[in-house]
């Protein structure tokens, strides 16, 4: 009874993903852009080998996060140069965690390592503790910015330099 009653309490976390501050190569902001559970099915998919904080292999399957931030109008590849170059990527977790990657870090036209929102592990979904939507930065040498339970996805601008 107590076990029904604990799980019972867990919070019930939504698979839907907000992307906010998306911005062209002019600069110019896009409206915020919210990916449901099933639009999320629906886009390209990678899968990335990864060893996990316990040190076993693990598969995940996801979507690209650049993929995610170009949906948003997020100026990426060639567009991307100048003050969009000064741009930083701030993700949240259900519980306020939060993490930051440079903008170029997550873009494939810089870098050779990918950012994946994972929503699947091993071919099945994500466990409830990690999912429904985790970052994976299989590059890192340490986890930290594998966030778990993801639900924003903010692009800021860095502040001006003061001289």
């Amino acid at each position: 009874m107590l076990r029904f009653l604990w799980l019972a309490a867990l919070p019930c976390l939504a698979a839907d993903l907000r992307i906010e501050g998306a911005a062209a190569r002019d600069g110019i902001l896009k409206p915020p852009l919210t990916v449901t559970e099933a639009e999320f099915g629906k886009l390209q998919r990678t899968a990335v080998a990864a060893r996990d904080r316990d040190g076993k292999e693990r598969r995940y399957e996801g979507v690209l996060v650049a993929e995610l931030l170009r949906r948003a109008g997020q100026a990426l590849g060639d567009e991307m140069r100048g003050p969009v170059m000064q741009r930083y990527v701030v993700m949240t977790a259900h519980d306020g965690y939060r993490i930051i990657f440079a903008l170029p870090e997550l873009d494939p036209a810089f870098t050779n390592t990918p950012v994946l929102v994972a929503d699947r592990m091993d071919g099945q979904p994500l466990p409830a503790r990690d999912g429904p939507l985790r970052i994976i930065a299989p590059a890192d040498k340490h986890p930290t910015r594998w966030l778990r339970t993801l639900e924003k996805i903010e692009i800021l601008a860095a502040p001006e330099a003061v001289r």
